[in-house]
């Protein structure tokens, strides 16, 4: 959708790719064309498998966008809490093919989809915004709790506990690993299950499951648009 951001269209699905340098860092035009490939998928009433490039999913946000201002920070934290609420409110299924590392807002765009299929290998996977001297904002907050243990929850967001992809199917990152050969087949066989299932159906399901939580996350979202958000030094 745009140079960041990559859009082929399959019969049953679509394969969505970030591709912004070597942290594949989420920045606003990243954003913008997740948005908008969301978008053009949603019209095409078909299956999203979101990918990024080998061996990195994505290192979280932008960071010379977050370190400039807290006022740069928040703008773009808070976007970035929108597009997961868009995902989790998704009308069809979404699958991450995690690619490799995913940190941060990485790891939050694994949280934000329904299926999460990662990559064998040395690949860290969390949230380390505590590690780095950010404070957890309110959004991240309400999407760890919707997807991940309490123990884990504690664990991943208050000690910015790092885990490789086999843990982090046990914390709630990742619903399974493969080999990287078999990264994207999988995610398109899995896209072929989830094509099979009625749409309507699912896309009602998921917003009845997701109620309190999705209501939780918008709430979030405006408290963090009244507070501040930024990286201590």
């Amino acid at each position: 959708m745009n140079e960041f951001v990559t859009y082929k269209s399959e019969e049953n699905y679509v394969i969505i790719t970030i591709n912004n340098g070597k942290a594949n860092a989420i920045s606003h035009e990243v954003v913008d064309g997740l948005n908008d490939s969301l978008d053009k998928a949603e019209k095409e009433n078909k299956v999203v498998i979101l990918t990024g490039q080998t061996g990195i999913f994505s290192a979280g946000f932008d960071l010379k966008v977050m370190t400039k201002s807290p006022e740069s920070a928040k703008e773009l934290v808070t976007k970035g809490s929108k597009l997961s609420l868009k995902m989790l409110s998704f009308s069809q299924p979404i699958i991450v093919a995690c690619s490799g590392h995913a940190i941060a807002k990485g790891a939050f765009l694994l949280l934000s989809s329904d299926y999460r299929i990662g990559v064998e290998g040395d690949f860290k996977i969390g949230l380390n915004e505590v590690m780095i001297g950010m404070t957890m904002h309110n959004a991240g907050i309400a999407i760890a709790k919707a997807r991940l243990s309490e123990v884990y929850l504690n664990r991943s967001v208050n000690n910015a506990e790092i885990y490789n992809p086999k843990q982090a199917i046990d914390a709630g990152f990742l619903d399974m690993v493969v080999s990287e050969s078999h990264l994207l087949p999988t995610a398109i066989k899995v896209a072929g299950m989830f094509s099979k299932l009625n749409k309507k159906a699912h896309a009602e399901t998921k917003l009845k499951v997701r109620k309190q939580h999705l209501e939780n996350l918008e709430k979030a979202i405006e408290l963090d648009l009244a507070g501040d958000i930024s990286i201590n030094s």
